[in-house]
Parts: C-alpha cells; sequence; structure tokens
C-alpha cells in the first residue's frame, strides 16, 4: 500500500533509522561493496533508495528510553542492513572458495594475483569463477533481487520491531556447512580428475622409480585441469542459478530469523 509522503520534523528518527538500515546494507552486499566505488556514491545510493521507502511505509513511533536506547536503536538497524547483506555476498563467494579448492588441486595457488575490487589476494580460477558470475547476476537483472532484499525487510518488520532470537543462530550454523557443501560440489570434476591423475602417479612411480613423477605430475596436473575447466566452464550459468537460488533461500531464512 502506497502512503503520501509529508516529511515531517516528528518522523525524522524514523527516516533515520530507515537510512541506517539501507547504509549499512548497500556497504557490504554484492555488486555495491566494491572498492573501487566511491563513498559518495554509496552513500548516493541508500539516501536515494530510502527515499523511495520512506514514501512505500507508514511511519512509526520508535519506543526508547534515553540515548543508550535510541543507541541500541541504531545498532539493531545496522545489524539488520549487514547481516543481511553479508549473508548475500557470502552466496556469491562461494564460488571464489571453489577456484580456491581447484588451483589448490591443480598447483595453480601460488599464481595469485591482487583484485582491485575486493582488495584481496585471489587465485587465478576463483577471480575467473567470481567475475563469470558476477556478469550473470547482471545480465539476469539479479542485482535488482539484492536491492529488493532490504526494501522488502520493512514489509515483513518495521524499524525496531526486529527480533535476535534463536533461529538466526541456526540459520547461521546451517548456512556455513551449505556453504562448504556447495563449494566442493562446484569443485568435484576437477578434484576427481586430480584424483585419477595422482593414482596414475602413484602407479607409474612404482613401476619406473626412476622417473621424476614430481616434476611430471605438476605439469600433468596443470594442463588436466585447464582442459578441465575448459570443459565445465559452460556450467557456470548453471552454478550461477544454483546460487542465486540458494541467496534467496538464505535472504528468506533471515526475514524469518528477524520476525518477531
Amino acid at each position: 500500500m502506497n502512503h503520501a509522503f509529508n516529511f515531517t520534523v516528528e518522523n525524522l528518527e524514523f527516516y533515520l533509522m530507515v537510512l541506517i538500515r539501507i547504509s549499512s546494507f548497500v556497504m557490504v552486499a554484492p555488486f555495491f561493496n566494491f572498492q573501487t566505488i566511491p563513498a559518495r556514491w554509496k552513500f548516493a545510493v541508500s539516501f536515494l533508495l530510502s527515499v523511495v521507502m520512506i514514501q512505500s511505509i507508514p511511519a512509526v513511533q520508535l519506543e526508547y528510553t534515553g540515548i543508550i536506547g535510541f543507541s541500541a536503536l541504531i545498532i539493531k538497524e545496522c545489524a539488520v542492513g549487514l547481516i543481511l547483506g553479508y549473508v548475500c555476498n557470502i552466496c556469491l563467494y562461494i564460488v571464489n572458495f571453489a577456484g580456491q579448492l581447484m588451483d589448490m588441486d591443480m598447483g595453480l595457488s601460488m599464481a595469485s594475483m591482487f583484485d582491485p575490487i575486493t582488495s584481496v589476494q585471489v587465485s587465478v580460477t576463483a577471480n575467473m569463477y567470481v567475475y563469470l558470475v558476477m556478469l550473470v547476476m547482471v545480465v539476469t537483472n539479479m542485482h535488482h533481487y539484492v536491492i529488493r532484499a532490504i526494501l522488502e525487510t520493512f514489509e515483513y518488520f518495521t524499524i525496531g520491531q526486529e527480533v535476535f532470537n534463536a533461529n538466526l543462530l541456526q540459520m547461521a550454523i546451517g548456512f556455513i556447512t551449505n556453504y562448504f557443501v556447495i563449494g566442493f560440489r562446484i569443485v568435484l570434476p576437477v578434484f576427481a580428475c586430480m584424483l585419477v591423475i595422482n593414482v596414475v602417479l602413484g602407479v607409474l612411480s612404482r613401476a619406473a622409480p626412476q622417473m621424476n613423477m614430481f616434476v611430471v605430475g605438476m605439469q600433468l596436473k596443470v594442463f588436466a585441469g585447464i582442459l578441465v575447466l575448459a570443459i565445465i566452464v559452460t556450467t557456470v550459468p548453471t552454478i550461477a542459478e544454483f546460487v542465486f537460488g540458494k541467496m534467496k533461500d538464505v535472504v528468506t531464512d533471515v526475514y524469518r530469523s528477524f520476525t518477531p
């Protein structure tokens, strides 16, 4: 239901809380948290989203006692935005974790590079997978869903009504478990190929001890790993779709965890 936007000084605290929740989300959400994006642009996006959201939700009277209660209210709104943005970001970086495992198996873990977007050292395969998934994210308008994720929180619980219950801890534990399970499922083709190569090299080292299997194995693993990556790169859209589906499920779980 749309409500007329009448800015009043009495509701200034409510408007400020809306801006705090959305700003904390934008600072850590995927696609919006890049280090290369200036802070003023992030604030501009947060401010515009807040103005739009204020016109769509009714203002409520905030209940708090003194400056301590007001500070606790600010911390709660920051926590809502940070937790929701962080879980969305972690869902996207499942492919980063899978790429790191692939490079460890192929012997490319030392071939790392500095990513100016995230300001961290990443491996070659991990960086490739992250950029491909982000490209699919933009093409499929998944970044619009990321924006709706924080805006829809006001429909589930308005300012000051969120509750941090035990369901949030259970959701976090289940999410971490699924994080590793999904990552290992993505890396499974490369892992299976490397396992076969290790078995073959082990047999050859017993049959021909004079051969230097370490030198041969390193080159063979890199060649076979790149070949497998070239074959499974066509599965990136399927992987992205699966990751985005998991992101939607996690966002729904976060809504339920905060709903009183």
